[in-house]
């Protein structure tokens, strides 16, 4: 199993191209769900130094009555716990089960605030057989 990180610079596709091997090393052999999910998110933090990035799962609600965006493994200050299917950048990326870019999330209608030094963000659906499972959530303090 690999434990070091070996950080690159030049443009995001290079550093990608760099990283995604170092992860799948990360992973490798290790089945427990938790410990892949925090070992991605620590590695892309590490990488790209971006102000929040993790994983928000899809679980039932408290009172088991619909499902809804659970805060897993992150990186950067505490975040919001629960997210309700189409609300903010995260919900939308799930009930659309598609990836959004927001340049800036303060013109993204409904945007939820969990930090206000967030201004740009990431979300991409993780899918299988046709279900988002999951989201993986990227803040940047900048623009774009």
């Amino acid at each position: 199993m690999a434990e070091d990180l070996i950080i690159t610079r030049g443009n995001k596709a290079e550093q990608y191209d760099h990283l995604i091997p170092q992860i799948k090393g990360l992973l490798d052999g290790e089945p427990d769900l938790i410990a892949n999910l925090s070992n991605t998110v620590a590695a892309l933090k590490e990488q790209f130094g971006w102000l929040w990035i993790g994983f928000y799962l899809v679980k039932k609600s408290a009172d088991g009555s619909t499902d809804e965006l659970v805060l897993g493994p992150f990186q950067g200050p505490v975040a919001c716990t629960r997210i309700r299917h189409g609300r903010g950048v995260c919900g939308t990326s799930w009930a659309n089960a598609s990836t959004l870019i927001v340049p800036d999330v303060e013109k993204f209608p409904g945007h939820i605030a969990c930090s206000s030094l967030s201004r740009s963000e990431i979300v991409v659906p993780l899918i299988r057989d046709g279900r988002v499972l999951a989201v993986l959530d990227a803040d940047s303090a900048a623009l774009d």
